[in-house]
């Protein structure tokens, strides 16, 4: 059974809905111990009072805020608890706006958390995720959550609600402090063509059940192997970084790999198109070019997503 790690209520205008909150994700990462290298002891993190020169327990020690250098005013649990904010003890919509994924605000997301409703609850619970789905809204809220109060976003999920909790904007850094150019470079139209094509190649409805931790097996493998005293594998060597020349052979070799991969009928290259459109037109040539349009279309038909095409000069 899942474990409560906060209780209170939603509150919008004067309606109040006592809800839990629940952790939504769990960490599935590997975690190491701390070994000396000498003996391949386990080493102990202790807790030590320079003032007194002794190690102390965790239970000797309080929280302190230092308000001057080298002083510090003790704060309680009981003190937390006491701060007058209704968010404590609430989850205080501030407002309902468009469920906009593109909104750069609700991007820097810090943890999810499932509500449930306690039974007095239920009715004005759904009845709020209702009307959020039907009008595509989601509510904007703060709440207090391990001693910080937190801003967050609510939406429908499944057969609940989801909290997300976000940065407040002036955690979010700026994008100045990073070196990017002033002026962005142009892809030309050949290439920009390719570039769709081969998204459109790689474009499918997304199943997250169809991804899984590969670093976490692959380290799990590594381990198991040293357990068992066998030679570890030698890691993949990573590709070297696109060639700006050799781009567009880049882009028509990875289009040609992922149209193959669906078991489609590759598009035709660029420069093949060019070749074609260079040809004078005769009446052969038309009757090819009919024919190569045909094929075209037949391939669009085929591949999975449509594909872009340039048309002929």
């Amino acid at each position: 059974m899942a474990r409560a790690m906060w209780r209170g209520a939603i509150q919008f205008g004067l309606v109040t809905i006592p809800v839990r909150l629940y952790l939504a994700t769990e960490s599935k990462g590997i975690s190491f111990n701390m070994l000396h290298d000498k003996d391949l002891s386990r080493i102990q993190m202790k807790t030590y009072c320079p003032v007194d020169d002794e190690v102390i327990s965790r239970g000797d020690t309080v929280k302190g805020f230092e308000y001057a250098p080298g002083q510090y005013v003790v704060v309680t649990d009981e003190d937390l608890a006491a701060v007058p904010l209704k968010t404590v003890r609430a989850i205080e919509i501030e407002l309902f706006t468009a469920a906009n994924p593109d909104n750069a605000a609700v991007r820097f997301v810090k943890g999810a958390y499932y509500l449930e409703p306690d039974p007095i609850g239920r009715k004005a619970f759904y009845l709020l995720r209702e009307v959020l789905a039907d009008k595509q809204l989601t509510a904007i809220c703060k709440v207090v959550i391990k001693d910080r109060e937190v801003l967050g976003a609510i939406d429908p999920f499944s057969t609940t609600m989801l909290l997300t909790t976000l940065h407040w904007p002036d955690e979010i850094r700026s994008v100045a402090e990073l070196d990017l150019p002033d002026e962005l470079p142009e892809a030309k139209p050949a290439e920009k063509a390719m570039a769709e094509q081969l998204i459109g190649a790689m474009t499918a409805e997304f199943d997250p059940a169809a991804y899984h931790d590969d670093y976490r097996e692959a380290l799990l493998k590594l381990i198991e192997d040293k357990v068992a005293g066998q030679e570890t594998v030698e890691p993949v060597a990573p590709q070297p970084a696109t060639n700006i020349v050799d781009l567009m052979a880049a882009l028509e070799a990875s289009v040609k790999a992922a149209v193959e991969a669906r078991g489609a009928t590759p598009p035709t290259s660029v420069e093949s198109k060019r070749a074609s459109s260079s040809k004078s037109v005769t009446a052969k040539g038309a009757a090819n070019a009919a024919a190569n349009a045909a094929v075209a279309s037949a391939d669009e038909d085929q591949a999975p997503a449509p594909a872009k095409r340039r048309k002929s000069a």
